[in-house]
């Protein structure tokens, strides 16, 4: 059985320095809120699941295993919209609790690249 390399994430936190991306870099934008009536920062179950970085990793892996997106060699994740993208990097860097079997597999076949 061969190892598989881990992908790099690279994380965007600046508006408007968004790097080049190729046809083989995946993006993942990650809003603010939803726009459904809360202030930026407020704790919401529906944008959470929007900003779970390491849920919507672990989507790009199962679009390409079931075919709906062709395979990537790196990701780039633009939390530019955050005003906090220190829980994402907590996220990538395995300082928050594993929460589902997801999150292993997202620990082991990605890291953050800058």
């Amino acid at each position: 059985m061969s190892q598989i390399d881990p992908i790099p994430v690279t994380l965007i936190s600046d508006p408007g320095s968004l790097v080049p991306l190729d046809g083989d870099t995946a993006l993942i934008r990650l809003s603010a809120n939803s726009g459904h009536g809360h202030a930026d920062g407020d704790t919401c179950v529906a944008c959470a699941a929007q900003t779970d970085v390491r849920a919507l990793l672990y989507n790009l892996l199962e679009e390409h295993r079931r075919d709906m997106r062709p395979a990537f060699s790196r990701v780039v994740v633009d939390a530019s919209a955050l005003a906090d993208p220190s829980q994402v990097v907590e996220a990538l860097t395995g300082k928050l609790p594993a929460q589902a079997l997801r999150d292993h597999t997202v620990a082991r076949m990605f890291y953050l690249a800058g």
